[in-house]
């Protein structure tokens, strides 16, 4: 994506990060297809790449994309916030690579080697088999590595230009980012412990530094693209960190059911991890109505014969993918999770397709969409474009993708339904009970669904790959 236009350091090492997580997240989707039709053909690839390699890089391949889209989302707004090239920019860069190459080589032998003799081997170099964070132990040191210099670069430049809210904000909410990725790299003999650290990855981690981060970007995107005032955006931004570090902490409770911890933690975890996307919603909802009506005022005054400048979307594909990670957050990190995670409902969906549907709408509608969003103002700004309109592709793209993903939602949902009534409701959660729901047709038809559904997905992530590589030549948009 980098080009003349570009004479930032930090916005070209930028779009590395996004075209290197953009091939990542093709290969997140191309697992997925092999997840989903070993679902319906079970024997399809067997003994070439089984289920659970194909599960573990289709789930890996999704955090470590974003990862490196958030990285590239920084890079590209801190010359604009601060006001000067990103500090340590070489180190930055040398990062970046050792960063690529570490999960080439995590890639290969997930693909080659895949299994190894249980021992400390297998946990140094192959895989510590720990559900989402299956990386080997070299490699999560490596991650640690590269964070810490990502976080140097990012404190050395906002301590050294201009320190707004945003900046701030990226600032405590990366070491959180950083730190919390430690708890997932010890064992400890006892299960329930274990799965007590583990769990401040998956959800301190992810839904309480990654909300915070995807607040951050939607506040300098709305800035960008619509000139919403910084000083609302900015508020909002208070609002959620100080909302998402107490309701992500507390909403961590949700996850206690099946461990052994205080039932209090059950209802307590329930309903602050549904509080979590409010925030972001009520930044959107706030700035759409400030941006509504004053542009409903100039257009008035055009009517009264003043000509004034005028109040557009500056990049109409980015704001469509703001807009889906408003309301995806709220709906599936929100909506789609409060509604099986209180103990009396987790009971019964724990463990079935209940979750996967959720958190197939969650990633989607809280991070993927927010941060396909940041490249699309990479790509207006590699392209030193003044409005980037929708290309048909764009459209194709957008569609696709979010129909594929509410299809699989909605799939999964009934697939889940017909486990929780066969296999825990009416049989009791016996193994037989669980080999019985998977019979179910019902079942069956949802995975066929899944499947289809899986399949739109990936054609409208085609579309949307074809526009990112060519709209910055297309005569749509106003240069």
């Amino acid at each position: 994506m980098a080009n003349n236009y570009l004479k930032s350091e930090s916005k070209q090492l930028a779009t590395w990060y996004f075209t290197f997580a953009a091939i990542i997240f093709g290969a997140q989707l191309v697992f997925g297809l092999v997840v989903a039709i070993q679902f319906v053909v079970p024997g399809f690839l067997y003994g070439v790449l089984d289920f659970s390699i194909a599960r573990i890089l289709h789930i890996n391949a999704l955090v470590v994309w974003m990862v490196f889209a958030m990285f590239g989302s920084v890079y590209w707004l801190l010359p604009d916030e601060t006001g000067i090239e990103t500090v340590g920019i070489k180190l930055g860069k040398l990062l970046f690579w050792i960063f690529a190459a570490a999960i080439v080589v995590v890639v290969l032998v997930f693909l080659l080697v895949q299994v190894g003799p249980a021992d400390n081997t297998t946990i140094w170099f192959i895989t510590e088999g720990r559900e989402y964070i299956e990386a080997p132990r070299w490699a999560d040191w490596g991650i640690v590595v590269v964070a810490l210099g990502f976080v140097a670069n990012l404190f050395l430049t906002g301590m050294k230009g201009r320190q707004t809210g945003i900046v701030t904000v990226l600032m405590a909410d990366m070491i959180a980012f950083s730190g919390l990725y430690l708890a997932g790299m010890f064992f400890t003999n006892n299960i329930s412990v274990d799965q007590y650290w583990w769990w401040w990855v998956i959800h301190l981690w992810v839904e309480a530094t990654w909300e915070v981060f995807v607040g951050s970007i939607a506040a300098y995107g709305l800035i960008k693209m619509i000139g919403a005032h910084r000083q609302v955006v900015e508020m909002w931004l208070w609002i959620e960190v100080a909302m998402l570090f107490g309701s992500g902490i507390l909403g961590l409770g949700h996850h206690y059911f099946w461990i052994g911890t205080p039932e209090y933690w059950w209802e307590i975890g329930a309903l602050f991890s549904a509080l979590e996307p409010l925030p972001l919603v009520a930044m959107f909802i706030h700035v759409l109505y400030d941006w509504g009506k004053e542009t409903g005022l100039q257009m008035a005054e055009v009517h009264e014969g003043h000509k004034i400048e005028g109040h557009t979307i500056n990049n109409k594909p980015a704001f469509t993918w703001f807009v889906l990670n408003a309301f995806g957050n709220f709906l599936g990190a929100g909506i789609w999770g409060f509604f099986h995670t209180l103990p009396q409902v987790n009971l019964y969906t724990h463990g079935t397709q209940f979750t996967a549907a959720h958190g197939h709408l969650a990633f989607f509608g809280a991070y993927a969409t927010i941060l396909v969003g940041m490249m699309y103002i990479a790509v207006q700004g590699s392209n030193g474009i003044k409005v980037l309109n929708h290309t048909k592709a764009s459209l194709w793209g957008v569609s696709l993708i979010t129909g594929g993903v509410m299809g699989m939602t909605i799939a999964l949902t009934i697939a889940g339904y017909v486990q929780v009534l066969v296999s825990r409701a009416q049989m009791g959660a016996t193994w037989a009970a669980y080999f019985d729901g998977q019979d179910g047709v019902w079942f069956q038809q949802a995975m066929d669904w899944r499947l289809l559904m899986g399949v739109v997905t990936f054609v409208g992530f085609l579309f949307l790959a074809k526009d990112l590589l060519s709209t910055g030549k297309s005569a749509v948009h106003i240069r």
